[in-house]
């Protein structure tokens, strides 16, 4: 017998989700800040302070000790679309592959594209330069950290369950994870293990 209809489900799920972003959201702009205090500058929200292209392409600087081409200065929306876009092509040349992820979605305020473009940066220029001693490079594991990414931000049942949450952190610790007793756990329980 069911206790609840499916559109309380989706309630659910919803809050869920916007809890998910909001936690992400906290701790992607404290990684970027991090990185960005080397510059002396720092964002207050990510979502907006992106939208230029400015701080992205410093935080690129930063993090690669590369320099990117000059941005463009004015405060149009074709500037901050230009400076976006050449951050996401210094990305791609550094070999991320930033799949449905474009310029306009970012100058425009897409959170979820906004999160998805700083895991990418977060994998590429910090996880993915982790070593685990008499262990395989994290690096190796990018591809499925990418996935399960992607998996959490488009799938409600990964971010419901939590085990999208415990993979990620199952690829980057030593210490195994196993799946089949995740799914014998409450969702909060699992946040709370991991």
């Amino acid at each position: 017998m069911d206790y609840y209809s499916s559109d309380e489900e989706f309630d659910v799920e919803g809050v869920l989700g916007k809890e998910w972003e909001k936690v992400q959201k906290k701790t992607f702009t404290a990684w970027c800040n991090s990185h960005l205090r080397k510059a002396g500058t720092q964002i207050e929200d990510i979502e907006y302070d992106f939208r230029n292209g400015l701080k992205l392409m410093l935080l690129l600087t930063v993090l690669s000790n590369e320099d990117l081409p000059r941005p463009d200065r004015g405060n149009m929306r074709f500037h901050k679309i230009a400076n976006v876009n050449k951050a996401l092509d210094f990305i791609a040349y550094k070999g991320v592959r930033l799949a449905s992820i474009g310029a306009e979605e970012i100058v425009d305020g897409n959170n979820k594209l906004t999160l998805g473009m700083v895991w990418t940066i977060i994998l590429r220029f910090a996880i993915a330069d982790i070593y685990v001693e008499g262990e395989f490079s994290i690096r190796h594991k990018h591809g499925a950290l990418n996935s399960i990414w992607s998996d959490m931000a488009t799938e409600k049942t990964i971010i419901k369950d939590s085990i999208g949450c415990r993979g990620i952190i199952g690829l980057t610790r030593k210490k195994p994870l196993y799946f089949d007793e995740c799914l014998q756990d409450t969702s909060l329980r699992i946040l709370v293990l991991i």
